[in-house]
């Protein structure tokens, strides 16, 4: 079954008891049981719950995975990735990743013993110094927040196979309709589902899709101990938003391309952050492991001040400024003190990320409009 065909009709069924088409919002807490233990398969929806349990089916489903397991964020599923582990064991990460993962791993976990370790992994070869017996789990995004440096996950997933490592793939950015990493070797599928997979940045939920049965079964007791889990609506909502996915991404790409090569010919723009570029480091990778480039940008200017990029910032109308990506309108953001701002700057800077860089989602309205917005913006 094509991804397109999967996006709408994986895990819904008609609701047997009306013929709905679309998966009720199963509003309810508790479940009736005919005598202890003797039930429908629901008990207490912090368990289980039918629209969750349809979105888990279909969110397994389109990466190409045996399991989908829900959360109430995309950091809530972070955080049940972590705990996985135990005090002593060491996380290898991609150096350049969204702040919010860089906190919960500094700021969280560390006071538990773990202990992470930052690298460029744009050559997969730099991961093997890094690597020693504690190391047991390998985190990366590629592309990544918000430089867009790609990372080559079947080259990364070779190693860890070899030391035995977990490798998590946070895939928020490329979603499945760009890149299954699952398909590449790794164990584990992070997804913040309020961004492209909700598309519509009206809901707040986080996904982890695995193919292995007994990884799925730690982390499915620890979504039921630990209780991060989505309400009904939330997972109404993604499967409405997963339905859509694939016509929604192939206008992200095209208007991607439109406006990433309008800003690289713009006198006043001095970078061009994309990894459609056939110069962009690490093209031929993404080339490889994704079926195109995605609507996410981020760029600076010639002027390389914070009073240029605020008023390119404050500028826009049809951007607007706001936190998040991957809705179907385009959001224009500040990472040094928006999304990135829990990330200390002498570490931003090491991966390129100076105070005014500007990160763009572009989303799906006409692209001549989001060209022009950014034309008066820029001046």
């Amino acid at each position: 079954m094509k991804l397109g065909t999967k996006l709408i009709h994986a895990g819904v069924e008609p609701d047997p008891s009306t013929g709905a088409i679309m998966t009720p919002i199963f509003q309810t807490s508790t479940y009736v049981q005919a005598a202890p233990g003797d039930h429908k398969g629901y008990e207490y929806a912090r368990t289980q719950n039918p629209t969750r349990d349809a979105l888990q089916n279909a969110l397994a489903a389109i990466e190409n995975g045996s399991h989908g397991i829900s959360f109430g964020s995309g950091l809530a599923a972070t955080d049940a990735v972590l705990k996985l582990l135990a005090p002593g064991d060491e996380v290898v990460a991609s150096s350049d990743l969204y702040g919010g993962t860089f906190r919960i791993f500094t700021k969280v976990f560390a006071k538990y013993g773990i202990q992470f370790h930052f690298t460029d992994l744009r050559d997969a070869e730099a991961l093997r110094p890094q690597l020693n017996a504690r190391t047991k789990m390998i985190w990366i995004e590629t592309p990544t927040n918000p430089m867009l440096n790609i990372i080559d996950i079947a080259a990364v997933a070779a190693i860890a196979k070899e030391k035995n490592i977990l490798l998590a793939v946070d895939n928020t950015f490329a979603s499945p309709y760009l890149q299954n990493p699952l398909d590449l070797g790794a164990n584990i599928v992070v997804h913040s589902a309020t961004k492209y997979l909700g598309g519509h940045s009206d809901v707040v939920h986080g996904a982890v899709i695995v193919k292995d049965e007994a990884l799925a079964q730690q982390l499915y007791f620890i979504q039921n101990s630990c209780g991060a889990v989505p309400g009904p609506q939330d997972c109404f909502l993604v499967l409405r938003g997963l339905k859509t996915l694939h016509v929604r991404m192939q206008r992200h790409c095209e208007n991607g391309e439109t406006v990433a090569r309008f800003l690289r010919q713009h006198p006043k723009v001095n970078k061009v952050y994309w990894c459609g570029f056939e110069d962009h480091p690490n093209h031929d990778i993404a080339k490889k492991q994704m079926r195109g480039f995605g609507g996410m940008i981020s760029f600076t200017l010639k002027d390389d001040s914070m009073d240029a990029a605020l008023k390119v910032l404050s500028g826009t109308k049809l951007f607007s400024l706001a936190e998040s990506l991957g809705g179907v309108e385009s959001l224009i953001g500040h990472p040094a003190s928006m999304t990135h701002a829990s990330i200390p700057r002498e570490e931003r800077l090491k991966n390129g990320l100076t105070d005014s860089l500007i990160r763009l989602s572009v989303g799906i309205e006409d692209a001549s409009d989001l060209t022009e917005d950014l034309k008066k913006a820029i001046g």
